[in-house]
C-alpha cells in the first residue's frame, strides 16, 4: 500500500492506495477522470510512495457574445483565466459578466458585451460615446441621462441600438407667456354746424387700451416651436378720439371797412415752396417759381378766386392768384415763399384777403 497526495483543483489531500497506477488510484478514490481533465503525472504513471498527483477537472461553460453562444470545456479557475484560455481580449469599454475575478462553475454562462461607438445628441449637444447597451433605454441609464415628462427620444426607448447609431434626445419645455398688447384708439368725427368748413377741433383726446394675452409656448431644445393663445383679457379700455369737423359754409362777406377798390373776406392760409416733394416748380398758369423766387403768388380754388386775380393778403402783401392745389378747396389759400424757413414761420393762419380787380 502506497501513500499518495492527490491535489484536486488546487486542494491537496493525503490518502493510502493499493492501486498501481495514477488512473487506478483515481478510480479507487471514486474520482471521475474525464478525457478532457488535466492530470499530472499522466494517468498511466506507476504509483510510487508519496507521489504528488495534480488533477484539474474540466467544466462546461457557455460563452455568450453578441447573442452568439459557444460551449467550451475548461480547466480555468476564474473567468479571467477562461478569457485568456479562449484568446478573448477585452477592450477598455467592453464588459463581461460575471466579473473576471469570479470563479468558474459548472454550466456557468459568461456574457461578453462588446462596446460599440454611438453618437448621442442631448438637447442639441453632440458627443461620441462607447456603450454595451442593447436598447436606447439601457443607453440612457448607462449614461446617467434622465428624461423629463415632455422630452422625446429618437429612436424610441425600446429600439435596439447598433454600431454608429445616432440617438437624439429632444428636450421639450412648455411655459406660459403673458404679453401686454396696446389697443389703438379710433377716431370719431362729428359734424359741427357752428364750425367753419375745412376746420377741425378735438373734443376728446384718444387713449390707447391694453389687452393682456396669455400664450402657451412650447420650446424644443430652447427654440420656440408652437405659440397658442389661451386667453385675452382687456385690462384697460381704449378711449376713442372725438373730433368736431366744420360744416358751416362761409359766404363772401364785405368788411365794414370795405373800400371802393374791391371786396375783402377771410380765408385759411397755409404756405408752400417750389421745392416740396412732388412739386414741379411751375404754377398752374405756367410761372416758374424756381426761376422767380421773389414772385408773390398764392394758390387758390378758382371757383372762389379766379386765376389771374390781383389780391392783397394781410401779413403777406400784394400777390397774384396764379396757382392751384389739390388741398386748396373753398375758402383756403396757399401763399408762396422761396425758403422753407419762411413757409414754416407762416404756418397755418386765418387772414383777410382783399380782391383788387
Amino acid at each position: 500500500m502506497s501513500q499518495v497526495a492527490p491535489t484536486l483543483n488546487g486542494k491537496q489531500n493525503v490518502v493510502r492506495s493499493n492501486a498501481d497506477t495514477v488512473r487506478s488510484s483515481h478510480d479507487e478514490q471514486k474520482g471521475s477522470l474525464r478525457s478532457l481533465d488535466c492530470i499530472f503525472p499522466v494517468a498511466i504513471t506507476n504509483l510510487d510512495h508519496n507521489l504528488q498527483i495534480a488533477w484539474k477537472q474540466t467544466r462546461q461553460v457557455e460563452i455568450v457574445k453578441d447573442n452568439e453562444k459557444k460551449t467550451v470545456w475548461t480547466t480555468a479557475v476564474t473567468v479571467a483565466e477562461l478569457l485568456k484560455e479562449q484568446k478573448i481580449a477585452l477592450k477598455s469599454h467592453d464588459e463581461v459578466f460575471p466579473k473576471p475575478s469570479q470563479p468558474i462553475k459548472a454550466k456557468m454562462k459568461v456574457h461578453l458585451m462588446v462596446a460599440k461607438p454611438l453618437t448621442l445628441v442631448d438637447g442639441g449637444n453632440l458627443r461620441q460615446v462607447w456603450s454595451t447597451s442593447t436598447t436606447v433605454a439601457d443607453l440612457l441609464k448607462q449614461q446617467g441621462i434622465t428624461l423629463n415628462h415632455l422630452d422625446r427620444v429618437e429612436p424610441s426607448l425600446n429600439d435596439t441600438v447598433k454600431k454608429n447609431d445616432v440617438v437624439n434626445i429632444i428636450r421639450v419645455e412648455k411655459v406660459t407667456d403673458v404679453v401686454e398688447e396696446p389697443v389703438q384708439f379710433g377716431v370719431v368725427s362729428q359734424l359741427d354746424p357752428n364750425l367753419e368748413k375745412g376746420t377741425e377741433k378735438t373734443l376728446v383726446e384718444g387713449v390707447n387700451g391694453v389687452n393682456s394675452k396669455q400664450y402657451e409656448v412650447i420650446f424644443e431644445n430652447g427654440k420656440e416651436i408652437v405659440r397658442r393663445l389661451i386667453s385675452a383679457v382687456e385690462t384697460k379700455s381704449k378711449q376713442d378720439k372725438v373730433v368736431a369737423v366744420g360744416a358751416k359754409e362761409v359766404a363772401f362777406q364785405a368788411s365794414r371797412g370795405q373800400s371802393s377798390s374791391g371786396q375783402d373776406f377771410y380765408v385759411n392760409a397755409t404756405a408752400y415752396t417750389a421745392n416740396c416733394n412732388g412739386c414741379s416748380g411751375n404754377t398752374a398758369t405756367g410761372l416758374n417759381l424756381r426761376a422767380n423766387p421773389g414772385a408773390k403768388v398764392i394758390a387758390v380754388d378758382p371757383r372762389i378766386i379766379p386765376l389771374g386775380t390781383k389780391v392783397y393778403v394781410d401779413g403777406y402783401g400784394y400777390a397774384t392768384a396764379a396757382d392751384t392745389g389739390g388741398a386748396i378747396k373753398g375758402y383756403k389759400i396757399d401763399v408762396f415763399f422761396s425758403s422753407n424757413a419762411d413757409a414754416y414761420r407762416w404756418g397755418n393762419r386765418k387772414v383777410k384777403i382783399t380782391i383788387l380787380n
